[in-house]
């Protein structure tokens, strides 16, 4: 199967990280290589492009797409959470730029056997990385009822996750639940679908099983706070993000690193000794309306961007 992705905001992305044409770098999140190879365009041949992705199919198609850029190309089949060691292991230290472009891609919804869509019957599965153990059937068929709520309560803010954890755990004990189509079926069942402006009633189940099996939240913090440390001074880190748990981890994570102080604001004096390392570079940006005409999926994207001081 082609591997088809349309890069969001690629023309913002570029703007607001290439500073310097022979620079280094870091996408962390390569995809097919779209963002990639449009950075690379305006690389001269001493710059360098680091591309890190833990989806297989992925790193084929981002070869393919930057073997003939007129920049220096690394590729990695891991995940930004390991950005440490990648950028050791490439005797690497400071880099120019940073992107991350979270969730998942536009193949791997549309490729249906990955189970990511509650619009395709497929085995559950929901690996971005599939030598991974965990995957949404274990997810869906292991969980007790507590962990199943929290999940999609939390990470899909469904307000009928205590419904929806009964209903999986009731009808888990006459059989598994296989694949999507089940999933969708008994969801379908335990919710009303009240309209269309609201959504299909499974896509929050879909989004908080999925972020549970790739564990996308949990690493942010880190992975955030790590890339910024390998910036150079006036390097920029940008962060594409597309439901508002993620934007709000992005939001947080860069207004405590822009701050001079983090103590609580009823202390008289400074104790923390915390010192701003970023500086928060304009407004969340969007994607134009000429945009959205031919890719609708970006219309939840926002573009946060910082520079390192």
């Amino acid at each position: 199967m082609t591997f088809n992705h349309l890069s969001v905001m690629p023309t913002e992305v570029v703007d607001a990280i290439v500073t310097n044409p022979s620079g280094i770098y870091v996408d962390c999140t390569l995809g097919g290589g779209g963002h990639s190879k449009l950075i690379a365009s305006k690389l001269d041949p001493e710059g360098m492009i680091i591309g890190i992705d833990q989806d297989a199919e992925a790193i084929e198609a981002a070869k393919l797409r930057l073997a003939e850029v007129g920049c220096q190309v690394r590729i990695v089949h891991s995940n930004f959470s390991r950005l440490d060691e990648i950028l050791h292991d490439l005797e690497t230290d400071k880099v120019d730029g940073i992107l991350f472009d979270l969730g998942v891609s536009s193949h791997q919804i549309d490729t249906a056997e990955r189970g990511f869509s509650y619009m395709h019957n497929a085995p559950l599965d929901m690996r971005m990385d599939r030598s991974q153990n965990l995957t949404a059937h274990d997810v869906i068929n292991t969980y007790d009822e507590e962990s199943l709520y929290k999940i999609f309560h939390e990470y899909g803010e469904e307000r009928f996750s205590n419904r929806i954890a009964r209903a999986i755990i009731n009808a888990r004990k006459d059989k598994p639940i296989d694949t999507t189509g089940e999933l969708v079926k008994l969801i379908e069942k335990t919710v009303p679908f009240i309209n269309k402006k609201s959504g299909h009633p499974a896509k929050r189940v879909f989004q908080a099983v999925r972020i549970e099996v790739n564990n996308e939240l949990g690493i942010l913090n880190e992975a955030i706070q790590s890339a910024v440390n390998h910036l150079k001074s006036g390097g920029r880190i940008a962060v594409i993000t597309f439901h508002s748990l993620e934007d709000r981890i992005i939001k947080n994570t860069f207004k405590t690193m822009a701050a001079d102080c983090i103590c609580p604001k009823n202390f008289p004096v400074c104790v923390c000794n915390h010192k701003a390392e970023i500086k928060i570079l304009g407004k969340q940006i969007t994607a134009a309306d000429s945009e959205l005409e031919s890719n609708p999926r970006a219309k939840s994207a926002k573009l946060r961007v910082a520079e390192k001081i």
